[in-house]
């Protein structure tokens, strides 16, 4: 395989919050990175070996930087503990060029940012972005408490601070997220982008769906996923419509799994159905969608699927592959 990545030099890493690193990554000899656009993130390629996603969150008008930030998860998969036990400044590190599924969408006339936790990071390069070009927007940032809150200072002195509101799980009740109101009373054609934790994200998309908002309206980007088994998944095959192959995939085996002990191999990053990097164009047959990166509309289609996480209902599945 081609490699597409290049190298970086972590120039600072700072404290941002509790349990929350940043890492400021520019090119070892000072040259522009490559351009990106609010809501992009990046592969970084860890000293473990392992392979992580990380939004961008300095301004898309930065050409000589990218800015991380990493919350440190207490049930880490070795991804985030390595970041923050094993990266010092001065390291290089190799990563991917900026990848965006969760761009701003055009002609909408009012933005609803909502951030819960680390997923604040897509949501501030968002709010830089449209307090820069003039656009109307307000920023909702939920968190546990101000200690645990990234970029707290930098969002308290920006020039857009009066559209940002800070809601404390630990703050008076008074000053919480009045979610389903908020949703109600946003002006029409209101686009909504939301980040954070499962539970935070499935509370503001389910409460969006059940007023009614068109789901051409809803932006979200899941920044952890868990590939869930059941006692139902079964064994299946697939067809690769190059060849005529069929390939068996045992009930306890992913599909990418099963590819590669055959000796194909598809690119993989998250494997978790969060990052969209292994969608795979599905010709024949029915996908089990068990990822959290395809809309609803585009899983009812049925005519792609992501192979690190789904699986199929039909006994058969041919892939363009």
């Amino acid at each position: 395989m081609i490699d597409s990545t290049f190298t970086v030099l972590v120039a600072h890493k700072k404290q941002e919050a509790t349990d929350i690193c940043s890492l400021e990554l520019v090119d070892p000899q000072g040259q522009a990175l490559p351009a990106f656009s609010a809501g992009a993130h990046v592969d970084v390629h860890l000293p473990s070996g392992l392979v992580r996603q990380y939004s961008l969150c300095n301004t898309s008008d930065d050409s000589h930087r990218y800015l991380l930030a990493v919350l440190r998860d207490p049930v880490s998969r070795g991804g985030s503990e390595s970041v923050h036990a094993h990266i010092r400044q001065g390291d290089t590190l190799r990563i991917s060029a900026p990848k965006n599924h969760f761009a701003l969408a055009a002609g909408g006339s009012h933005s609803l940012l909502l951030a819960g936790g680390i997923g604040v990071t897509p949501i501030l390069c968002m709010a830089e972005r449209l307090a820069v070009i003039g656009a109307s927007f307000e920023m909702h940032y939920c968190t546990r408490s101000q200690e645990r809150t990234a970029f707290y200072e930098r969002i308290k002195q920006s020039a857009y601070a009066e559209r940002v509101h800070f809601h404390f799980d630990a703050g008076d009740p008074t000053q919480k997220l009045a979610l389903q109101a908020l949703l109600s009373d946003a002006p029409p054609h209101t686009h909504l982008y939301v980040c954070g934790p499962a539970g935070f994200m499935d509370a503001v998309l389910s409460g969006a769906r059940a007023q009614g908002w068109p789901e051409e309206q809803l932006h979200y980007e899941f920044f952890a996923g868990a590939v869930t088994s059941s006692a139902e998944d079964r064994s299946f095959q697939v067809t690769l419509a190059s060849s005529g192959r069929v390939i068996t995939i045992p009930a306890e085996t992913s599909v990418v799994a099963a590819l590669l002990q055959a000796g194909i191999e598809i690119p993989v990053s998250c494997e978790q159905g969060v990052c969209g990097t292994c969608l795979t164009r599905v010709l024949q047959g029915q996908p089990e969608h068990k990822d959290m990166y395809l809309t609803p509309e585009e899983q009812a289609r049925n005519d792609q699927f992501l192979p690190c996480c789904s699986r199929a209902r039909s006994s058969m599945l041919v892939l363009d592959l």
